[in-house]
C-alpha cells in the first residue's frame, strides 16, 4: 500500500511542477520586436560628486544610418576588468617614446599584433539582442581601473558605491536617456549591482546580478579560513590591469594624456592580497580607512537598504558557483519583486542558458512597463542533477522546497571496503548503539580538492573536478551500502563533527560525494570550518537554519581535552545519486590548492567520535518521493 501511495503522490507532484509551476524560462515570445540591427559606439567621461572622472562606453542603436534620437531604456555595468581592452601602434610608440617598462610595450606589440579593440559587446555578444530591442546599453570602468581617474582602495568601497549612484543618475538625466536605468553583469559586476541599490537611486528600476556574493567575510575566510589562493591570484590580476595594462582611452583623449594621468593614479591602489591577508575575523578593522570591510563594503551589512529600494532583482546562481548559498540568503531576506534561477553552473560556465532572453524578459517588464506575465511565474526555478531528461528544471515558490525532509546519516566504524582510506567507516540512518568508538586522523597537510574546482573558477581557472578517490585515500571517510532508490538531496547539508585534537586548533573540510559501481568518486558539493571558529551566533538575518559563525576576534575558542561539537553547514546542491551509487562524506584537514592551513610540526592527531554520546554524521534534505 505504502508503495502504491507514493507513487500516486509522485505522479501528482510531477503533474504539479509540469503543468501548474513551469514558467517561460528561456523562451522569449517577441512582447518587443528587434527594431535595430547595428548601433554605434563612442566612449567618454563623465564626473561624479567628488571630481573623479570615469571612463564609459555608450553603445547606442543606430537605423537608417543614423543614431536613434528617441529616448531609450539604459542597462550599465559597474565593470572593474578594462571596459575595452587597446589596440594601435600610435599607442604603442607613445608609451615606449614615455619610457613605459619592457612588460607594458610587449602588452601592446601582443594587442597590435593579435586582436582589434575588444568591446564588451565582443566578450559578451547577447548584448547585442538587447540593443536591437531597444535598449541603451553602458559600460563604466569603476574609478581607479581601466582609463577611469582615481583610486581603488579596496573592493566595493563606499567611495565606489557612491559612484554608482551618481552614474545611474547621470545617465537618467541624458537626453537619449526615458530614465528607466537597469544594471546587468555577474560576478565583481553582480555585486556592485546590490550595493548600487543599496543608494537608493530614484532612477535604478531593475538590476540582474549573476554569480554574486552575500557575505564578503564568508567567501575570503569560509569557516575562518583564509582563501589565499583567490586573493593571491585575483590580486595579481587587478595589479596588472590597473597598473601595467591600458585599457582603451576614450575618444576625446586624442593623445593619450587622460589615460596616463589615470593610470598614474592607480599607482596608489591597495595590495588586494595584503589587504584581505590582514583582516582576518569578521568585525577586523582597516588599519588605513577604519572601515569594518566585511560590514560596510559587502551586500550583507545593506539588506535593509537594498529592501527598502524596493528595486526588482533577478538573482541568477549556479550549484558549482562559490556564491550559491548568498544568492538563496538573499532571495530569501529581501521582499523586492524578485526571481532566482539556479543552474548546473559553475561561476564561469552558464551553458544552456539564453542570456538576453532572460534579460529581455526581466527589463520589458520593469523598463518598458511590458505586461509578459514574467512576474506571474513561480519565483524560483532551479535544476536537478541527474534527474531524467525533461525533468531537471523545476519550479517553486520557497526555498527550502516544502517536500525535503531531513535526513541523518552517522558515522559508523564498519569496513565496507569502498575505498582504502584511512578508515573506510560505513554512512549509516542507523544511531550508534556503542558508548565508545572513534577514528584516529593524522593530519595530512597534502590533501587537495584540486586546481580545477568551483573557488579556482572565481578567478578565471578552469572548472572540473578530478576523481576524489584519490583525495578520498588520505581521509577518513563514510560511505553508505548500496543504494535501493535513486536518493534526491534538494537544499542544505549539515554536517555533526564531535572531535578533540593534539593541537589547540585546526581545519576541517567535509565533501559530499557520489561513488560509482568502479569505487570513482564524483563530487557533489563541500563545507569548511576552522574549530576555533565554531560558537555558532544568532545572524542578523534569516540564515534559512544554516548554523552560523560569527567569527568575530572575541568567538575564537581554542580545542579543549573533552570532546567539542563542530556544526556546519555543505553547499547547497540539488542532485539525484543514482540507485546502486553509494553517498560518501570524506573528512580531511586540509586543502591545500585553495585555502591556507598552518602547519604544525609533528602533525596533530584529530580524534573523530561516532558512538551514542558523540553521534557524528551528516543530516541531508532527501526529496520525500525518495524516501526510504
Amino acid at each position: 500500500m505504502n508503495k502504491i501511495v507514493k507513487q500516486v503522490r509522485r505522479v501528482i507532484l510531477r503533474f504539479f511542477r509540469k503543468e501548474k509551476l513551469r514558467p517561460q524560462f528561456n523562451k522569449y515570445n517577441g512582447y518587443s520586436k528587434p527594431l535595430y540591427n547595428k548601433w554605434i559606439r563612442t566612449s567618454q567621461y563623465l564626473t561624479v560628486r567628488d571630481g573623479t572622472k570615469l571612463a564609459f562606453d555608450l553603445f547606442r542603436p543606430v537605423k537608417n544610418g543614423k543614431v536613434v534620437i528617441d529616448p531609450l531604456p539604459v542597462i550599465w555595468t559597474h565593470y572593474r576588468y578594462h571596459r575595452a581592452d587597446v589596440q594601435a601602434g600610435r599607442l604603442k610608440k607613445f608609451f615606449a617614446k614615455h619610457s613605459w617598462s619592457k612588460i607594458f610595450i610587449k602588452y601592446i606589440t601582443f594587442i597590435e599584433n593579435n586582436t582589434k579593440l575588444n568591446t564588451q559587446l565582443d566578450k559578451r555578444g547577447w548584448l547585442k539582442r538587447l540593443i536591437a530591442h531597444g535598449y541603451i546599453i553602458c559600460v563604466v570602468d569603476v574609478r581607479g581601473g581601466g582609463a577611469s581617474y582615481g583610486t581603488s582602495e579596496f573592493p566595493f568601497s563606499p567611495s565606489e558605491t557612491r559612484d554608482a549612484y551618481d552614474i545611474t543618475e547621470w545617465f537618467a538625466a541624458q537626453s537619449w536617456s526615458n530614465g528607466c536605468i537597469g544594471m546587468f553583469g555577474m560576478s565583481y559586476m553582480g555585486i556592485t549591482q546590490y550595493m548600487a541599490a543599496s543608494t537608493l537611486p530614484p532612477h535604478l528600476k531593475a538590476i540582474f546580478p549573476e554569480m554574486a556574493l552575500f557575505d564578503l567575510y564568508d567567501f575570503v575566510y569560509p569557516g575562518g579560513i583564509f582563501r589565499h589562493k583567490f586573493a593571491e591570484v585575483w590580486g595579481d590580476e587587478l595589479e596588472q590591469l590597473d597598473k601595467n595594462q591600458p585599457a582603451a582611452p576614450v575618444d576625446q583623449d586624442h593623445d593619450y594624456s587622460m589615460l596616463m594621468k589615470a593610470l598614474e593614479e592607480h599607482k596608489a591602489n591597495r595590495n588586494i592580497f595584503e589587504f584581505f591577508d590582514s583582516l582576518s575575523f569578521r568585525d577586523s578593522t582597516d588599519q588605513i580607512s577604519d572601515i569594518q570591510i566585511y560590514t560596510d563594503c559587502s551586500p550583507s551589512g545593506y539588506l535593509e537598504e537594498i529592501k527598502q529600494s524596493n528595486i526588482p532583482i533577478y538573482h541568477l546562481a549556479g550549484w558549482y558557483d562559490a556564491w550559491c548559498r548568498d544568492a538563496l540568503i538573499l532571495f530569501n531576506n529581501l521582499n523586492n519583486p524578485q526571481k532566482i534561477v539556479i543552474g548546473p553552473w559553475s561561476h564561469l560556465n552558464t551553458d544552456g542558458l539564453d542570456f538576453a532572453c532572460e534579460h529581455l524578459r526581466w527589463y520589458d517588464y520593469w523598463l518598458k512597463g511590458i505586461d509578459n506575465k514574467v512576474m506571474e511565474e513561480a519565483p524560483i526555478y532551479y535544476y536537478v542533477m541527474g534527474a531524467a531528461k525533461g525533468e531537471e528544471w523545476r519550479a517553486a515558490w520557497q526555498w527550502p522546497i516544502p517536500n525535503v525532509k531531513e535526513k541523518r546519516y552517522y558515522f559508523h566504524e564498519k569496513h565496507n571496503e569502498t575505498v582504502n582510506s584511512v578508515n573506510d567507516g560505513l554512512l549509516s540512518s542507523e544511531f550508534p548503539m556503542t558508548n565508545e568508538g572513534q577514528d584516529h586522523y593524522r593530519v595530512d597537510y597534502t590533501t587537495t580538492s584540486g586546481t580545477t574546482t568551483r573557488w579556482a573558477n572565481v578567478y578565471g581557472g578552469a572548472f572540473q573536478y578530478p576523481n576524489l578517490k584519490f583525495n578520498d585515500e588520505k581521509a577518513l571517510t563514510y560511505t553508505t551500502n548500496l543504494l535501493s532508490l535513486d536518493t534526491e538531496v534538494t537544499g542544505h547539508p549539515i554536517v555533526h563533527l564531535w572531535i578533540t585534537s593534539t593541537h589547540p586548533d585546526g581545519d576541517f573540510f567535509v565533501y559530499l560525494e557520489e561513488i560509482d559501481d568502479q569505487g570513482n568518486s564524483c563530487y557533489v558539493t563541500e563545507g569548511v570550518l576552522r574549530a576555533s571558529h565554531r560558537s555558532i551566533s544568532n545572524p542578523l538575518f534569516n540564515n534559512l537554519g544554516i548554523p552560523y559563525h560569527r567569527s568575530f576576534a572575541e568567538d575564537i575558542i581554542n580545542l579543549p581535552d573533552n570532546p567539542v561539537e563542530l556544526i556546519f553547514d555543505l553547499h547547497p546542491i540539488s542532485y539525484i545519486f543514482r540507485k546502486g551509487n553509494r553517498i560518501r562524506v570524506a573528512i580531511t584537514c586540509a586543502d591545500q590548492d585553495n585555502t591556507l592551513t598552518p602547519k604544525v610540526s609533528p602533525p596533530p592527531i584529530i580524534s573523530l567520535y561516532r558512538n551514542a554520546n558523540y553521534p557524528s554524521g551528516i543530516i541531508l534534505p532527501i526529496a520525500e518521493e525518495n524516501q526510504d
